[in-house]
């Protein structure tokens, strides 16, 4: 596909956390179909795995990502908050702190810019410079869970606050033809029915420590062990749902804003080609899910193959 035109492609990989796994299964599909976008720029997750790819560690981030686990998940966690943030950014993003990443964004082979938010101004920020790792870290920023990043004087926050779906940064850099992976185009529409609180609380009396742990840390998260967690739908004729835990306060705030200025800025910046994995049933918390949302993002990156090459020939 690649032969039939010679205009820049930019992909725009937008936010959604353990949603973002989707967009390796995007790169892979693309690749497949002969499409390599000359420029990448990502909004929180999908800045991680732009960054991945433009140094040649996507294979380990998906396998990195596929051992996590529950457990591998509940290591991230910072129950202090001491650090400003739930999760703690350095055991997630100093794992991928080497060579290959110790880069400037100015010295990458291909265009890349992240999206992050100014945390005292609300204002947009594009990171176009700089160290590549240092700008992942302040885009990924997520609200409440990763704490914010320091940078020329300003701290810096989740990109997903302000342009959850970079399409007017890839625009800016020069991209004649655009193609968005959209991950949170179902989260508003479908109800995921909450876990009830009295079946993750309880941890079995012949647990071994590590077992009684595991248990206790997902059932604050508000799940058990490898089960969906829920913002509450309950049926207002059937007994009383249990209140939200705070995870699930959060993972539902976060859903609803990047759902609503998603679809603002989508109308106001359409995409030549908008890719939208059904994601709706994966929490953005649920980074263990990686093989199903892979896949996922492969088959919508499939599917839109014919719109991307009438777009190119349009170009």
């Amino acid at each position: 596909m690649r032969t039939v035109q010679a205009r820049r492609i930019g992909l725009a990989l937008g936010s959604g956390a353990a949603r973002g796994w989707a967009h390796i299964g995007v790169l892979r599909a693309l690749a497949e179909i002969g499409v390599e976008p000359d420029i990448l720029c990502g909004t929180s997750i999908g800045a991680c795995v732009a960054a991945a790819h433009l140094t040649d560690q996507l294979d380990e981030l998906q396998g990195w990502a596929q051992n996590m686990g529950l457990l591998g998940m509940l290591g991230l966690i910072d129950l202090t908050m001491r650090r400003g943030g739930l999760v703690s950014a350095e055991r997630a993003f100093e794992r991928f702190r080497n060579a290959r990443t110790e880069v400037r964004i100015e010295d990458l082979p291909r265009p890349f810019a992240a999206v992050a938010c100014e945390l005292g101004t609300g204002r947009e920020i594009w990171l176009r410079d700089g160290p590549l790792l240092d700008a992942v870290r302040a885009s990924a920023a997520m609200a409440g869970l990763f704490p914010a990043v320091r940078r020329d004087g300003h701290w810096l926050t989740d990109g997903a606050l302000v342009n959850p779906v970079p399409v007017s940064l890839c625009r800016a850099l020069g991209a004649d033809v655009v193609i968005a992976v959209n991950l949170n185009s179902e989260i508003a529409a479908l109800p995921r029915p909450v876990v009830p609180a009295t079946q993750t609380a309880q941890a079995a009396p012949t647990a071994p420590p590590l077992g009684q742990i595991t248990q206790q840390m997902a059932a604050w998260l508000g799940r058990k062990p490898g089960e969906r967690a829920g913002v509450i739908t309950g049926d207002p004729a059937g007994p009383p749902q249990p209140s939200p835990t705070v995870m699930e306060t959060i993972a539902g705030s976060l859903d609803i804003m990047q759902d609503r200025i998603t679809r603002a800025r989508l109308a106001g910046e359409p995409p030549d080609v908008l890719i939208a994995p059904r994601l709706g049933h994966i929490g953005i918390l649920e980074f263990d899910r990686v093989q199903e949302v892979m896949a996922i993002g492969y088959d919508a990156a499939r599917i839109a193959g014919p719109a991307i090459e009438m777009a190119l020939k349009r170009a």
